[in-house]
């Protein structure tokens, strides 16, 4: 028997957040409930774009131009059989069966663009992510740059092609700060942010900006709490990451953690001072704060939700949560299933699989995990990784080419599952041909 459905029509589906699990999951929900008639699939997200998450490093690097790979919500949703409404979740009334939507503001003029509003539900999907975690570090909300978002991407980049060009056009010798960047975190994201950043910066460089030496006044320093780099993977890579990194004269610190974020750079708790004209925060992550006492629902310290192995949280049969902002379990490691695409990934396929059943009154059984290893991108150098799982007995360590085949497959298998195996092919032909008539920096 068909599961209770909205008193005007079919079962609503309502999904809170668009990035990699949210986004696949409406698409696909779309295309098998939503076109014919099933369901009522509707995606919600603060942003009117999408944009993978781990690919913002190339962005904030001006490695990759935003408007080439963002994908239009609106425009998916008619493509794809669901509804999309622009807006930010702030609440939740379960009784009623209602999601609420903070007030959108005009960026610019601050005018109120849409009222605070509720949406309905039959079951509802929590799919929010998380943003960076700067543990209250005094003057890290203030003067680090997180990678959470494309703004933040974009506004990295301008940052950085400023100081440039304002290196570039002053006479006096350099400050000891100007052109240093100090990444804070040496997990996936500062890796490949600091790699990228030592190939396009010098590249800008290359662009009419003679007055800029590259090897003497552009400076990258990485800054790492724990004993060592990529703690996720293997010790063997994590070294010889770090090798690769020293070689192309990124200063990498250890054992480091840093207690004061300032104009001038940062403190770490041993004393050492990094001056930099630029900081980002790449270290650490967390749900976002609405999540915590969300009519009662159960969350950790990171205000990520709990939820059973079946993606669905204790104590309501009608909510799901998935990707960075669900605590879910991993019995086979006793810890928490960690905050990756993959994860994302998975979840969403087990959700497309099992929730048409759900509607019919049908239980959702328990998801699995598996681990399929990890990669690290170093940009035009090197790509490091482990694969796991079913494609190896153990770990199986991958350098070089084929890690670097690898981990391109990730994104492509992202956009297999929002546009299908045609489009994603005359895209990439498409962007392969512009690759090789257009500068590799963006340089506006």
């Amino acid at each position: 028997m068909m599961a209770e459905s909205g008193a005007t029509g079919p079962h609503r589906i309502l999904i809170a957040g668009g990035g990699a699990g949210g986004l696949e999951l409406a698409t696909r929900l779309g295309d098998k409930l939503g076109r014919r008639g099933l369901a009522r699939i509707t995606l919600i997200d603060r942003a009117r774009t999408h944009l993978w998450k781990p690919l913002l490093h190339q962005v904030a690097a001006g490695s990759m131009d935003l408007n080439d790979h963002a994908l239009d919500y609106l425009a998916q949703a008619r493509w794809h059989g669901f509804e999309f409404q622009l807006g930010r979740m702030e609440g939740l009334d379960r009784a009623a069966r209602r999601v609420w939507l903070a007030p959108l503001l005009d960026t610019e003029s601050g005018a109120q663009v849409l009222p605070r509003r509720a949406i309905g539900y039959d079951t509802l999907v929590i799919a929010v992510g998380s943003h960076t975690n700067d543990f209250g570090t005094p003057g890290a909300a203030q003067h680090a740059i997180a990678l959470d978002t494309p703004e933040q991407a974009e506004r990295f980049r301008t940052r950085l092609l400023n100081a440039c060009l304002r290196a570039n056009a002053q006479d006096a010798a350099l400050a000891p700060e100007q052109l240093h960047v100090a990444i804070i975190g040496a997990g996936a994201t500062g890796v490949e942010l600091s790699a990228e950043l030592h190939n396009t910066t010098r590249e800008l460089v290359a662009f009419g900006l003679d007055r800029i030496v590259p090897e003497r006044d552009l400076k990258i320093t990485l800054v790492e709490a724990a004993p060592r780099i990529l703690p996720a993977l293997p010790e063997r890579l994590s070294a010889a990451t770090e090798g690769l990194l020293r070689r192309l004269n990124v200063q990498v610190l250890t054992g480091e953690r840093v207690t004061e974020v300032s104009a001038a750079g940062l403190r770490t708790a041993s004393g050492r001072e990094v001056r930099a004209e630029l900081v980002v925060w790449a270290a650490g992550i967390k749900a976002p704060e609405f999540l915590a006492g969300l009519d009662g629902l159960e969350t950790n310290r990171l205000n990520q939700l709990l939820v059973n192995p079946n993606l669905q949280v204790p104590g309501d049969a009608r909510i799901f949560a998935l990707g960075d902002c669900a605590a879910c379990p991993w019995p086979e490691k006793n810890a928490w299933v960690p905050p990756r695409a993959q994860s994302a990934h998975q979840q969403a396929s087990h959700l497309v699989k099992w929730l048409p059943r759900h509607l019919r009154g049908e239980p959702v059984p328990p998801w699995r995990y598996r681990d399929f290893g990890s990669l690290v991108s170093l940009g035009a150098y090197s790509t490091v990784g482990s694969l796991m799982g079913s494609i190896s007995r153990g770990s199986l360590m991958i350098e070089g080419m084929f890690a670097g085949l690898m981990y391109k497959s990730l994104y492509k298998l992202h956009e297999l599952a929002l546009h299908g195996f045609v489009k994603v092919a005359l895209d990439t032909v498409a962007r392969t041909i512009s690759r090789r008539t257009e500068p590799h920096v963006k340089l506006h």
